[in-house]
């Protein structure tokens, strides 16, 4: 017998115990404290202890937990066999404590029962103990219970009750799993005295209906077959995307399509290969071409490698728009060194925010999860059910549907990849298509058939969660229907000389600017001279809000993570200091089977680099332009942001847009272009590359990598594929005549470079001209700087709002940095990518989320990965067998590849001329 532990209080219980349920119910009666009083108590009393007698529950026991506190549900302890869910409720709305019985495993269990009020409790406690009469299996009333089986919950009791009590059915009560904070629950076991504070499971549901909680440490996972897939996967990816990158449809190649071909390699070297270890002589080292079969932890590093191969390498824009577009010579060794700096410095700010943005379980990174779901379904052996398919079935069967479709809109009939009625429609209306066209216009009545239109630009809607895809909406909707219309037909800054949407920059006639005009051609620096001669630099009203919105989100980033996310820093920060930091079940399997990767192996690599860094600006004539302080300002500059902007990453699977490095350089250091996109490169691009990172390290946590393993194949695939990207730039640039300038290539030429024009173009409002001169004091645009007061302030009213309405859940779903950027991918983006984006994201993670969800959790995931790779695969067999050899398709009137919209891209100002635009005049 187990002394009863409801003992020592004046009333006869602890107001905050946990009331196990045997035969014969416990009864505990406690005062019932005021409200003001809970919350006090669970801000400042100690949590409650879950004491497992001995012997502990068998694997699977039903069990029964009665608490009044959100944060004191039991976890399993590390030497605790017992299975216990997450998926719990918090109190009730009047404060009752939830009720928890389950009769299955801790995976296997599919809702929590809600209760409602004290009745419900103790019938439910009654049928519990009803069942365990039964059964023959039991305890005393002080809480024991006997090991050997258990029986199930007593089905009809509990539907009776229910029906008694006017609830939902258990079948409805489990529609909706709620989204649960299980951060500081605690367990204490009787077979020791050592306590464990610990997450059960991860407190983000998508993360516990996709990610495994299982491992198996004795996997091989750095085997010769890692390494040789690895490598050339990684090679294989940088080419394809580089040589894809300057056409005129470039085709990005993502690690998807390696994840699928990898396995049947793997599993072909497995079965061929010998399994004799080989052996190097003098030393203890020895390895095996076949250690056994292909397992998962290999095919996770080989993707690991392709997700590095796949990451295009910024630096290799800043040779590209040296040689092709301000056509001048530049080191080779200092590009090449420009290239592997720039990635390497990511690498080490990456390894310093490990403990915050992947060991925390809120962090959970949503991209990771369509990967992780792809995993599962080719190597889990599943049982097919009845009238149904595997994952793995649905995956191949959408892939070959996919792959199929594809052909249509990339070869047979282009135009469908945006569809825009209104073009249609007014055939000779310049305003009616700036409105409706989806490539040139805000996109009104356009659509795609095409799943590369929705997940081209802005990624799979698939694995980014519906609060996110809201905010992205509502931002687009704000700025592209409300914003963008009332500054274009207003005249704002003679926003209808110039096109409604364009990355260009013009002239004030409407022509585009010749950048060569306000260059002086010894120095390859800004001549105020020649500026004065050219007259100003003109951007489209669109273009202009886009900066101004940047610098709104820069701020909102700030306030948004200081506000919401500050104290919870600072918390995890002490923990990570003092050896205290709690982690979920994923955190804490990777610690307990693996060694960790020592930090001081990231900080010898971030000081090498820096050095390295300094170098390469300092050294080779100084033609990179950037002095030592400017490396050292941008790397400062990265270690500030990685972690705010990490964190809205990690949480919505967007990334704010960041242009303080190239307004810090261009205010310091005007006049100089590469000075600004080499400071930017080290600054901004070497945190965007952390970010990288860190979602692979996310992703090898999922997947129980070991870290030493992940810092190898990270750290040889970043320097690999930055080798490949600049060895095939250099090459196209060496070897193809006229690369990147349209009006100089031979008619059909794909070399026309849309990506690096963008960049190209920024390089001149930021480096040449600089911000002094375009929204400083001598610019024409100087009101936008107020943006950052307004992105500031932005994330206070819903701070202040879910803090004054903290039940409304929603109100913390409002993401204001989310908001303020959610254009800040047009362009290259365009607006149909936008309606098709959170048209699709919508239905399947909010419509189908809340309505179908044994689905979207078995098969969500595996959908985008299918659909996306068969867009690239067939991409890949177009290009190769018929695109290459000059086979373009049919020549008809479905064959061109934007909206028929010629006219969108037209200004609307009278007596403007423009070639293809028809002259307006007021008459």
């Amino acid at each position: 017998m187990t002394a009863n532990p409801y003992q020592g209080s004046a009333d006869g219980c602890q107001s905050e115990e946990i009331l196990r349920v045997s035969e014969q119910p416990t009864r505990c009666v406690a005062a019932r404290p005021s409200p003001k009083e809970r919350k006090r108590k669970e801000r400042t009393e100690p949590l409650t202890d879950f004491r497992l007698t001995s012997p502990p529950l068998p694997l699977g026991s039903p069990f029964l937990f009665l608490s009044p506190h959100p944060h004191s549900w039991p976890t399993m302890g590390s030497r605790s066999p017992v299975k216990i869910s997450s998926r719990l409720d918090g109190i009730n709305g009047d404060g009752d404590p939830d009720l928890l019985i389950s009769d299955k495993p801790h995976h296997d269990l599919q809702r929590p029962l809600l209760e409602r009020n004290k009745k419900r409790n103790m019938g439910l406690a009654a049928a519990v103990g009803s069942s365990r009469a039964r059964g023959g299996r039991g305890g005393d009333a002080g809480g024991q219970h006997q090991a050997g089986g258990s029986e199930p919950v007593d089905s009809s009791l509990l539907q009776g009750l229910l029906e008694e009590t006017g609830e939902e059915s258990s079948a409805a009560i489990m529609e909706e799993t709620p989204q649960l904070d299980l951060s500081n629950s605690e367990i204490r076991s009787d077979t020791g005295d050592e306590r464990t504070d610990e997450v059960d499971d991860s407190p983000i549901e998508e993360v516990r209906l996709t990610v495994p909680i299982t491992d198996d440490p004795t996997l091989p996972a750095l085997t010769f077959r890692t390494w040789f897939l690895g490598l050339i996967s990684c090679a294989l990816l940088a080419f394809c995307n580089q040589f894809f990158s300057y056409r005129q449809n470039p085709l990005n190649i993502s690690s998807l399509s390696v994840q699928i071909v990898v396995l049947p390699l793997g599993r072909l070297m497995a079965a061929c290969l010998p399994t004799k270890v080989v052996g190097f002589k003098g030393t203890r080292w020895s390895f095996s071409l076949n250690p056994g079969p292909f397992n998962l932890k290999e095919h996770v590093l080989i993707t690991i490698f392709a997700n590095t191969g796949s990451s295009y390498v910024y630096a290799v824009g800043i040779v590209t728009i040296v040689k092709a577009f301000y056509h001048r010579d530049i080191n080779p060794l200092a590009a090449m060194l420009l290239t592997q700096t720039t990635q390497l410095m990511g690498y080490g700010w990456a390894g310093l925010f490990r403990k915050y943005l992947v060991d925390s379980p809120y962090m959970w990174w949503p991209c990771n999860l369509v990967q992780v779901s792809l995993f599962r379904a080719l190597h889990e052996k599943e049982k097919r059910p009845k009238g149904g398919i595997t994952r793995l079935q649905f995956f191949l069967l959408v892939l070959a549907s996919s792959f199929a479709y594809y052909v249509v809109p990339n070869f047979l009939f282009p135009t469908i990849s945006t569809i825009s009625v209104v073009c249609l429609v007014w055939r000779n209306s310049v305003t009616a298509q700036q409105i409706g066209s989806g490539v040139y216009g805000l996109g009104v009545g356009s659509f795609g058939l095409d799943w590369a239109t929705v997940a081209g630009f802005l990624g799979t809607p698939l694995s980014t969660p519906a609060f996110a895809i809201m905010n992205v909406m509502a931002g687009f909707f704000l700025v592209v229907y409300v914003l963008l219309p009332v500054a274009y037909w207003s005249n704002a800054y003679d926003a209808r000389r110039f096109p409604i949407i364009s990355s260009n920059v013009f002239m004030a006639n409407g022509s585009q600017y010749d950048v060569s005009q306000v260059l002086d051609p010894a120095t390859f620096e800004f001549s105020q001279a020649r500026y004065d001669a050219a007259g100003q630099i003109n951007l489209s009203i669109f273009f202009a809000f886009y900066y101004g919105l940047t610098f709104a989100a820069l701020a909102a980033t700030l306030s948004h993570v200081a506000l919401f996310h500050g104290r919870s820093i600072w918390r995890q920060m002490k923990a990570t200091v003092s050896g205290q930091q709690k982690g979920d079940v994923h955190t804490r399997l990777m610690k307990r089977n693996y060694a960790v990767v020592p930090q001081w192996w990231f900080h010898v690599m971030l000081v090498l680099v820096l050095g390295l860094s300094i170098f390469t600006c300092e050294g080779f004539g100084k033609e990179l332009q950037l002095p030592y302080w400017g490396v050292l300002l941008a790397a400062g500059l990265a270690f500030f942001f990685t972690l705010p902007i990490g964190i809205i990453t990690a949480t919505t699977n967007q990334q704010p847009v960041n242009v303080v490095a190239e307004l810090i350089i261009g205010y310091l250091y005007p006049g100089r272009p590469l000075a600004n996109v080499v400071f930017k490169t080290y600054g901004y691009i070497s945190m965007s590359q952390a970010i990288i990172f860190l979602m692979d390290f996310k992703l090898g946590h999922y997947m129980k990598i070991p870290p030493r393993s992940m810092f190898a194949v990270q750290l040889v695939g970043t320097v690999l594929a930055s080798t490949v990207y600049f060895s095939t730039s250099w090459w196209l640039l060496e070897s193809v005549s006229n690369i990147c300038d349209p009006a100089r290539l031979p008619a059909g030429s794909p070399w026309t470079c849309p990506g690096d024009d963008v960049f190209y173009n920024a390089s001149i409002i930021w480096g040449v001209v600089g911000p002094q001169r375009i929204f400083g004091s001598l610019g024409r645009y100087v009101k936008m700087n107020y943006f950052f007061l307004a992105g500031a302030l932005a994330p206070v009213p819903v701070w202040a709002l879910s803090r004054a309405f903290p039940e409304r859940g929603w109100i913390r779903l409002v993401n204001m940095p989310v908001l303020l950027s959610a254009t800040g991918l047009m362009p290259p983006a365009r607006s149909v990518n936008y309606l098709m984006w959170g048209a699709v994201g919508l239905t399947f993670n909010h419509f189908v989320y809340r309505r179908y969800k044994a689905w979207w959790a078995r098969h969500n995931y595996v959908l985008s990965a299918a659909l996306d790779a068969g867009v690239a695969f067939m991409g890949i067999a177009s290009f190769v067998f018929l695109q290459s050899r000059g086979i373009n398709g049919i020549n008809w009137w479905g064959l061109q590849v934007d909206d028929h919209c010629d006219l969108a891209s037209c200004p609307t100002a009278p007596g403007v001329s423009v070639p293809g635009c028809p002259v307006l005049y007021v008459g």
